[in-house]
């Protein structure tokens, strides 16, 4: 009896005592988790708001499924000085790896005019999401091997490259930017990935007019990402085989605008450099035919002292806004009036639009051939004949479409990212079929020096030290 009245005095203890342990571990975990910080929540948060394609939701940790990725991209491991070394960022510690965790703070990109030609930095990113498990829609998916991809990336960040190391700084007889290029080449060019294909399924971004202006010579076979075809030959870039790809725009969003018809008291706005140079020549003319037209805006202006301020607030109360050619046929004023909800004005004759496969421009904004436009009367007849209902349902339709043209970090499902990554999808196809037809020749894979234009040493040797 007496050790059973023990055993049953022991019964309700031992369940107290594990009751309180379970509390307490409960609270540990509560606590510890609570100290993760708020950038462990944003993710969490950012993992479950992004939506993704066919319903998948991809959360904090999870990687892409390459096997339901709309476009397989492998990724070279090049070296940091070809990417986010030129942010000035280091691998951590003693053999930290090429690559940036970006499932927390990711190296940034410098502002102002370097980031509309900043994509090269917002694809690597997103790709790198891709593999680590940080959130991203999962259009594209890096994979490991070369087999299993649909493309070949080149992580090489040019734009950047040619805005911070494009001068010659003596003692040096080359410059950093022309260095980074010839050591590019001669990595593609000791790579099977390359001698298997001659560098036609591989994916080169340019975005940057003066980006890649040694090495594009070498790389036509590649698949180019570009902002316009400006100051390419035909035989090295053209639609075809090529991307054109948005600026990033440098005003900021006009968020839940509310500026309709008789809010913006500005029929026509431009303000920029006037006096260009070849096909630019335009903005010259057009400035004196528009100059004095009442309700007009036709001024020089420039990103100097508070130049973006000013042309934010003069878009956003304008109805339409001037697109004229300049140096290059395209530049970033184009993306600055679509997310200011300013009815763009197209004057560029040589113009290559973004995703105009998919998107109907003249839905959202007025396209004016250069020879109509320097007519006298034709520009300001043309734009006074747009009444309100017209431009209303352009101005709607402007924000509809503003999200295509939007670069950011995590990316979201239809953003200018997932929309490139589709566009370079549809090019697949001909990719293949460049590649096969190659292929038909028995030699191909044992003759490449035949078919591919890195393997011309005498052109790495005339490039300088």
């Amino acid at each position: 009896m007496a050790a059973a009245g023990a055993a049953s005095c022991r019964s309700p203890l031992a369940w107290l005592f594990a009751l309180a342990a379970a509390l307490f571990f409960a609270s540990w975990y509560l606590l510890l988790d609570s100290t993760a910080g708020p950038a462990a929540a944003a993710r969490a948060y950012q993992g479950l708001r992004l939506g993704v394609s066919g319903g998948r939701r991809p959360g904090p940790g999870r990687k892409c499924d390459p096997a339901r990725a709309l476009l397989r991209v492998y990724m070279y491991d090049l070296p940091p000085e070809f990417h986010f070394g030129l942010l000035d960022w280091k691998p951590p510690g003693f053999g930290g790896g090429v690559w940036p965790d970006v499932r927390g703070a990711v190296p940034e990109y410098p502002g102002g005019l370097n980031l509309q030609h900043s994509i090269e930095y917002w694809l690597t990113l997103d790709l790198l999401a891709s593999e680590q498990g940080a959130p991203t829609p999962c259009a594209a998916v890096r994979v490991r091997r070369h087999a299993d991809a649909d493309v070949v990336f080149v992580p090489f960040f040019a734009s950047l490259s040619f805005n911070r190391h494009s001068r010659v700084v003596p003692p040096a007889r080359d410059s950093e930017d022309r260095a980074l290029q010839r050591r590019l080449l001669e990595f593609l060019a000791a790579r099977p990935e390359w001698r298997r294909t001659g560098g036609r399924d591989h994916v080169v971004l340019a975005h940057h007019p003066n980006g890649m202006l040694d090495a594009r010579y070498r790389l036509w076979p590649c698949v180019f990402v570009l902002c316009d075809f400006g100051r390419y030959p035909p035989s090295v870039a053209n639609l075809d085989k090529d991307v054109i790809a948005p600026y990033r725009h440098v005003v900021a969003n006009f968020a839940n605008d509310t500026a309709g018809y008789d809010d913006r008291p500005t029929l026509l706005y431009f303000q920029g450099a006037i006096y260009r140079k070849d096909g630019g020549s335009i903005r010259q003319e057009l400035y004196y035919l528009l100059k004095d037209e009442k309700d007009v805006h036709f001024s020089f202006g420039s990103v100097a002292g508070n130049g973006i301020e000013q042309a934010t607030q003069g878009m956003r109360a304008s109805k339409f806004c001037l697109n004229i050619a300049g140096d290059t046929p395209s530049s970033n004023r184009l993306f600055d009036s679509i997310v200011s909800h300013c009815v763009p004005v197209i004057i560029s004759d040589e113009i290559e639009l973004p995703f105009e496969d998919v998107l109907v421009y003249s839905k959202f904004s007025v396209i004016v051939r250069g020879a109509d436009a320097v007519k006298k009367g034709f520009l300001m007849n043309l734009i006074r004949g747009i009444g309100r209902e017209e431009w209303t349902l352009m101005w709607n339709r402007l924000k509809e479409v503003e999200k295509h043209f939007e670069y950011q970090y995590p990316s979201q499902t239809d953003d200018a990212v997932q929309m490139i990554w589709k566009t370079i999808a549809r090019k697949v196809p001909s990719i293949r079929l460049k590649i096969n037809r190659l292929r038909r020749f028995p030699w191909f894979e044992t003759n490449k020096t035949d078919e591919s234009p890195l393997h011309s040493s005498s052109w790495l040797q005339n490039q300088g030290p």
